[in-house]
């Protein structure tokens, strides 16, 4: 296990109120978070981009412009960052999201890996939203895999149950992809808990050396899954996507406190958080 550690800032995320929460939306707003959480030890971000038009800011875009603007503004903000872009569409059609990434060429695309029923029970028993599927056939990931080959971007493979795990093995089997990159998505109601000893079990199932990290939704319950992860070898991911709680219980006011939770946690498990130039040459 190397005592090295990448850590990711997921700056956004998708459908949050900006009126209500602390997410950044506009691409000054974006590089604004980005600098904060790239100044207390992100190298990554994690980039969602949102609707530009006044009072529309809680909804997604998949306009090439706007992806093009925030990224332009998030590297000229953080020298050397490496950028992650979203792809994530509800249903086949992901033509916006290969659009953003022909035209902002991040160095990462995050690329779902298999398909889920994206569900939330309400303690009244009803559901939080209509029972949907988050929809990821092999043709959709090969679909995106063959825009990242040809702008030159690494896919992360995002994995919300250990099926899903297993399936990027057989992708690498099957000369689907070099390399697997694994994101262990934990936290969503319908897909793996946010659970420390599930945890430990799921670097078997991985292909042999490759990197992994955790995406961990919830709120203070999910900083000891990061200590865990951060003592299993794990690279780390925070940002207001996945939480708007710091360890202590309390609020975070941004991405730059998170980071610098996170951080810590990352050294107090052993970990040297590492330099973007460093990053690179782990990630890429």
């Amino acid at each position: 296990m190397s005592d090295e550690v990448v850590i990711t800032c997921a700056l956004t995320g998708v459908l949050t109120n900006p009126s209500q929460h602390p997410v950044p939306v506009t691409p000054e707003e974006m590089a604004r978070s980005a600098r904060e959480a790239f100044d207390a030890g992100a190298s990554v971000m994690h980039v969602h981009f949102r609707a530009q038009e006044p009072g529309m800011g809680h909804l997604p875009s998949w306009d090439p412009q706007v992806a093009t603007a925030i990224a332009e503004a998030i590297r000229s903000a953080c020298p050397d960052v490496i950028l992650n872009f979203t792809t994530g569409t509800i249903g086949r059609d992901q033509a916006g999201a290969l659009a953003c990434i022909r035209a902002g060429r991040p160095e990462i695309a995050a690329c779902n890996a298999g398909s889920l029923n994206y569900l939330k029970a309400r303690s009244n028993g009803t559901w939080a939203w209509p029972p949907m599927l988050f929809e990821n056939p092999v043709e959709k990931v090969e679909e995106l895999l063959a825009v990242c080959s040809e702008t030159g971007t690494r896919p992360e493979f995002e994995c919300f149950d250990v099926g899903i795990v297993r399936s990027v093995g057989m992708f690498a089997d099957v000369g689907m992809v070099e390399r697997p990159n694994y994101n262990l998505v934990m936290g969503v109601a319908s897909g793996m808990p946010a659970d420390s000893e599930l945890l430990g079990l799921l670097p078997r199932y991985m292909k042999p050396g490759a990197l992994w990290q955790t995406t961990l939704i919830g709120r203070e319950e999910i900083w000891p899954v990061h200590r865990r992860t951060a003592e299993l070898g794990g690279h780390l991911r925070t940002g207001v996507e996945d939480t708007f709680y710091l360890p202590g219980g309390e609020r975070t006011g941004g991405n730059g406190q998170l980071i610098e939770a996170l951080v810590q946690v990352a050294e107090q498990a052993g970990r040297k958080v590492v330099s973007p130039q460093r990053a690179r040459e782990i990630f890429l």
